[in-house]
């Protein structure tokens, strides 16, 4: 069981491991032991996840989810297997603990009049600057 708030809670069952042969640190065994772990979770049809944190987390997740909703999490860092498995294990925990929690509705600021007048000068002495930067023809 993989708790990931108190709330959502994803039972073994759902979570697909399938390990593959790793590029990276290992020594002679990259060429023997398969230790990259690739999880799978279909978020779509979990019933852990509502269709508020699922819409989330497609937005999130990017190229990890397809089109099914099926998340997929490769994970190679580590030298082990046991290693990498905990490690995809948390990563799909901190994917799904930031679509969990909603995203802060922005509030709208305004400028200060301070701020508002500084622009302003600043803009009037830009214009000045490149006005004299032009060619003065004299008409005689």
């Amino acid at each position: 069981m993989l708790r990931v708030t108190p709330s959502i809670v994803i039972e073994d069952a759902e979570l697909e491991e399938s390990f593959v042969r790793s590029s990276g640190p290992g020594g002679q065994n990259v060429n023997k032991v398969a230790t990259a772990v690739q999880l799978r979770f279909d978020a779509a049809r979990s019933p852990a996840i509502d269709d508020d944190v699922l819409h989330r987390l497609r937005v999130i997740a990017g190229t990890r989810m397809t089109a099914d909703g099926v998340l997929v999490i490769d994970a190679r860092r580590h030298r082990t297997q046991a290693q990498n498995r905990e490690d995809a294990r948390e990563r799909l925990a901190d994917l799904i603990r930031q679509a969990a929690s909603p995203p802060k509705r922005r509030r709208k600021t305004r400028p200060s009049a301070a701020a508002r007048k500084r622009r302003i000068e600043s803009k009037a002495r830009r214009a000045e600057t490149k006005q004299r930067r032009k060619v003065v023809r004299d008409e005689t």
